[in-house]
């Protein structure tokens, strides 16, 4: 079997990222979504709210499992017997840092490949941070996050309130 991490903060999960899902699991057999604690990045939901939100957004792709992780992402990808990562690239923006990470990876696993995927066109300018703000402000988030996400989003900017 053909195993793919998908590492990121996921803080929330997106229709961009679940695109991105999707597409990796047309050239790998199982894909791991691994939800990283990220306490620099200050996530707005838990890490255990940000994996409850994504299993219930991929419950119906076969070969898809979720899980938290910590420390060096080339380590748990070993761990899990990984042979790529998936990245993506939205913009030209995200690529001089992607590749500095991947080279790195490189590096540290030599063996380890990373693949760079592009979102659909209609998710090219989204992230999680577009999508928080815009629902702290009030806006509209559906079509943008599975439903599931476009609550929990309402839901914590209520209570904040």
């Amino acid at each position: 079997m053909r195993l793919a991490i998908y590492p990121g903060t996921f803080d929330p999960i997106t229709n961009g990222h679940l695109d991105l899902v999707k597409r990796g699991l047309m050239i790998f057999d199982e894909l791991i979504i691994a939800v990283s604690h990220s306490p620099k990045k200050k996530p707005l939901f838990s890490l255990e709210k940000r994996c409850s939100l994504i299993e219930a957004s991929v419950r119906e792709y076969r070969g898809v499992k979720v899980e938290a992780f910590n420390g060096l992402l080339v380590d748990y990808v070993e761990e899990k017997g990984g042979i790529a990562i998936i990245r993506g690239l939205r913009a030209v923006s995200d690529f001089e840092y992607e590749l500095q990470m991947a080279l790195m990876n490189r590096r540290l696993a030599g063996d380890l490949e990373t693949v760079f995927m592009m979102p659909s066109q209609e998710f090219s300018y989204l992230t999680s941070t577009i999508v928080k703000e815009v629902a702290l402000l009030g806006g509209q988030v559906a079509g943008l996050v599975p439903d599931v996400v476009e609550k929990a989003l309402k839901d914590h900017f209520k209570k904040g309130q």
